[in-house]
C-alpha cells in the first residue's frame, strides 16, 4: 500500500516552488536549508520522481513537479479557505505584499496598522524596496507594481496614477537663484537615480523633463533621495506623495509634472484566497480616499 505523503513535506514542495530557491523556501518555513533539501529528497525518493531540476539561478521545477504544483495548490487553497473562512470570519496564515520602496515606506505603511487591527490573527510581509517580488512566482500574495505585467499567469488591474514634481529645499532655494528648465543640471545641482541600478524603465524621471540631464547626486533609494534634496544637496524629482506634506520642500517649476501609474498584481490561481480579497479590497479603497495624496 502506498504511505500518504506528509502535508508538512507537500508544505516545503510548495515553498520552494514559490521562491525557486531552497534558501528563500527555508527561510520562509522557519528551517535551514540543509533541512529542507533534505525533505526534497525525501519526498522525491517517496514519490518516485525528481520534482526540480538544479540551475544557478535556483530550482526550477520539472514536469513532474509542475503536475505536482497544480494540485497541491489546489491542497493549499482548501486548507487555507478552511483557515480563513471559518465561522468566526477570522483570516489568519502570512499575506507577504511587495510594493516600491517609497509606495511602502511613505504611503502604505502609515495606512498598514489598520488593516493589522482589523485582521489580528494575520501576519503581513511589507516587503519596501528597491525592487519586486514575483507573484507570478510565488513569492509574493501581492504585488504593486510600475507597470502592468506582459506575461504570466497573473491578474492585473490599475491601482492608481501618481504625480511627481521637482522639488527642492527652502534653504536651498534661499541660498540658490531661481531654478529655470535650462540652469537644472548647470546652476542647480541634481538629484536622482543610479542609471545602471534602476530596477524599472518608468524611474527614469528625468528623461521626462530632457534627456540630457543626468543627476550629480545618485542613489538607489528614493527616501536617500527625497533625504539629500531635504538636506540642500539639489533639486530633484519625487513623488507627491512623498514630498508634498513636507513643510522643508517646496515644488519648483510647477509648469513640470511627471505622471506615473500603479498596477496591483496576484497570481490568478491565489487571487481568490480570503486573505488576498481582503487586502486587495483594503487597498483599493486607501487609494480612493487619499487619491489627493498621490495625485497631487
Amino acid at each position: 500500500m502506498t504511505q500518504p505523503v506528509p502535508w508538512n513535506d507537500l508544505q516545503d514542495f510548495l515553498a520552494i516552488a514559490r521562491s525557486g530557491q531552497l534558501a528563500r523556501a527555508a527561510a520562509a518555513m522557519g528551517v535551514d536549508a540543509t533541512t529542507i533539501g533534505r525533505r526534497l529528497r525525501r519526498l522525491e525518493a517517496r514519490l518516485g520522481r525528481t520534482l526540480f531540476e538544479q540551475t544557478r539561478e535556483g530550482q526550477v521545477l520539472t514536469e513532474a513537479g509542475e503536475a505536482l504544483l497544480a494540485q497541491v495548490e489546489r491542497m493549499a487553497r482548501a486548507a487555507d479557505a478552511i483557515a480563513s473562512d471559518g465561522a468566526t470570519g477570522t483570516l489568519t496564515g502570512v499575506l507577504r505584499v511587495s510594493v516600491s520602496e517609497g509606495f511602502g515606506a511613505f504611503f502604505v505603511a502609515r495606512h498598514l496598522p489598520a488593516f493589522a487591527q482589523a485582521h489580528p490573527g494575520l501576519t503581513v510581509d511589507l516587503v519596501a524596496s528597491s525592487g519586486f517580488l514575483s507573484p507570478s512566482r510565488r513569492e509574493a500574495d501581492v504585488a504593486v507594481l510600475l507597470a502592468r505585467p506582459r506575461s504570466g499567469p497573473l491578474v492585473a488591474a490599475k491601482l492608481s496614477d501618481y504625480a511627481l514634481h521637482l522639488y527642492a529645499a527652502r534653504d536651498y532655494l534661499a541660498a540658490h537663484p531661481a531654478p529655470t528648465r535650462a540652469t537644472l543640471g548647470t546652476q542647480h545641482r541634481l538629484v536622482g537615480y543610479i542609471p545602471d541600478l534602476l530596477y524599472a524603465p518608468e524611474l527614469r524621471y528625468l528623461d521626462d523633463i530632457d534627456a540630457r540631464l543626468v543627476p550629480h547626486l545618485r542613489s538607489s533609494s528614493i527616501q536617500a533621495q527625497a533625504r539629500l534634496i531635504e538636506s540642500g544637496a539639489g533639486i530633484g524629482v519625487l513623488p507627491h506623495f512623498i514630498a508634498g506634506a513636507n513643510p522643508a520642500l517646496v515644488r519648483v517649476l510647477p509648469d513640470i509634472a511627471i505622471r506615473r501609474a500603479f498596477w496591483l498584481v496576484t497570481h490568478r490561481d491565489t487571487r481568490r484566497l480570503a486573505r488576498v480579497r481582503a487586502f486587495r479590497a483594503w487597498l483599493a479603497d486607501l487609494v480612493a480616499r487619499h487619491r489627493a495624496e498621490l495625485l497631487g
